[in-house]
């Protein structure tokens, strides 16, 4: 007789964790991934309940930082509790068969959960020269993304490689490098990029889709907007410093010492979305920014062809990075400057005119009333 499929909460008492630590991992993944207090008790009730979710993960053009940032976090140590409590039926990087055992795997899984299975994908797939470039049991990664995705509960892009191309898809992008989501169609897809995620951001967003049976609200680029509503310029530390003008000139100076803003080195914080200055990396400990490199936009779309990765934004005096928050080159931003001056000088002539006839109506109404004394 076959076992029946233990719960999550199962699953972690055999794992040897306590009730204190499932109700502390449930805590956390709630208020990690936007939940409010209230909603607590949704998520404890389906980790105790919900039996684990088959789960194909594949691998095609990326470099696997994806998984090392995934396996390796910590608190509370994400990669075992997450990696045990799903079931995970297929990965090309950690399952332990091979050759025609793990594509037998590979099939049962989606054969017999049609539309329960979840699939993850990590690096793009080359669509040029008919997909050769990536090939996995003599089938293209294109071949294989397609007929995983037909039956898929649910897709997850990890990483900016499956989210929008990343290095591979950079000019001249030879391979004809793509995103998953230009590719399929008509599924649930989950961007989660990064050059790698946070390791806790990928976690949330399983979570999210086991306790709720739902993909996460989303951004207009397919990003959950738990982790990317925010720029890392909004979350940065030395925001302040920006906001006081002090800025790192070159890497070896004494502002550099003082910690002072990256923007002129050409931190891309004012300019890309992510969690990195609030959940950081290694159990919380640090991020780029905090280690005296700026961002280089690594989650946003493009990110290696938006121009040298240590020259800064266009900025303009008076107005500052806000102008240019949300657009990357010098020409884009002069426009932007210019739309906001004019802007601004009809908004000041306007209220000036508005003072102007709210002084003349006062002064009407007073010599009305010395009149009718």
């Amino acid at each position: 007789m076959d076992e029946q499929p233990l719960t999550y909460y199962q699953q972690m008492q055999k794992e040897g964790y306590s009730r204190r630590d499932f109700l502390k991992f449930c805590s956390w993944m709630t208020a990690l991934i936007g939940i409010e207090a209230s909603g607590l008790s949704q998520v404890i009730y389906a980790m105790e309940t919900k039996k684990r979710i088959p789960v194909v993960w594949f691998h095609f053009q990326e470099c696997t930082c994806c998984s090392e940032s995934f396996i390796r976090s910590s608190h509370p140590i994400v990669a075992d509790i997450i990696l045990n409590k799903i079931s995970l039926d297929y990965t090309e990087t950690l399952q332990a068969a091979a050759g025609k055992q793990a594509e037998d795997a590979l099939h049962a899984v989606m054969k017999n959960n049609k539309g329960e299975y979840l699939m993850l994908v990590e690096g793009s797939i080359p669509t040029g020269n008919d997909g050769v470039y990536c090939c996995i049991g003599g089938r293209t990664a294109e071949d294989i993304v397609k007929e995983a995705a037909e039956n898929a509960k649910a897709i997850i892009a990890w990483g900016s490689c499956a989210s929008n191309g990343c290095i591979q898809s950079a000019n001249p992008n030879p391979t004809g490098a793509t995103p998953v989501h230009k590719i399929i169609s008509g599924k649930p897809i989950i961007n989660v990029p990064g050059c790698p995620p946070i390791g806790e951001v990928m976690a949330g967003v399983i979570v999210h889709l086991l306790a709720f049976d739902r993909i996460p609200q989303l951004d207009g680029l397919g990003r959950p907007k738990a982790f990317y509503s925010r720029r890392v310029h909004d979350t940065c530390y030395r925001r302040p410093n920006y906001d006081a003008g002090l800025f790192v000139e070159t890497f070896d100076d004494e502002n550099a010492k003082r910690g002072y803003c990256l923007y002129k080195m050409g931190c891309r914080g004012p300019v890309t979305y992510n969690s990195c200055g609030v959940i950081k990396w290694n159990n919380g400990v640090s991020y780029p920014i905090q280690s005296g490199h700026g961002c280089i936009g690594c989650s946003e779309a493009n990110f290696w062809d938006n121009g040298p990765f240590y020259q800064h934004l266009a900025s303009f005096p008076g107005f500052g990075i806000e102008t240019t928050a949300d657009t990357i080159g010098v020409a884009v931003g002069a426009a932007t400057a210019v739309g906001i001056a004019a802007h601004a000088i009809t908004t000041n002539l306007k209220k000036r005119k508005l003072i102007a006839e709210e002084i003349n109506h006062s002064e009407t109404a007073s010599v009305d009333k010395k009149g009718d004394e």
